[in-house]
């Protein structure tokens, strides 16, 4: 199993920016975040993938930016012009291909809360 640690999350005024940052303790191919707001279900945010770069959800691709650093093994999420709609919880995800499948392991998840 890959362990994954996040950090980065906390409270944040409309319109503030954090940066989450999730370090793998092995490499993996893809990294990314899912959120989960209360009562909803978990949706995909960002995801990186070495061979097949980034891919957002639409809502987010303008003001949410992904990338790595594939020496350290880690993610970061750069989030801009937040709203009190981006409140939840961010769960960190990689995906590796191990013993001839696709292992997927999750992070402990890191609350983001943006109000005034």
């Amino acid at each position: 199993q890959v362990q994954l640690v996040e950090s980065g999350g906390g409270l944040v005024q409309p319109g503030g920016s954090l940066r989450l940052s999730c370090v793998a303790s092995r490499p993996v191919i893809t990294m990314g975040w899912y959120r989960q707001a209360p009562g909803k279900q978990r949706d995909l945010v960002a995801s990186i993938t070495k061979t097949e770069g980034t891919d957002y959800a639409d809502s987010m691709k303008d003001r949410f930016s992904i990338s790595a650093d594939n020496d350290k093994n880690t993610a970061y999420l750069q989030m801009n012009s937040l709203t009190p709609e981006d409140t939840a919880v961010y769960y960190c995800y990689a995906v590796r291909w191990y013993n001839g499948g696709w292992q997927w392991s999750w992070g402990q998840g890191t609350q983001v809360t943006v109000s005034s």
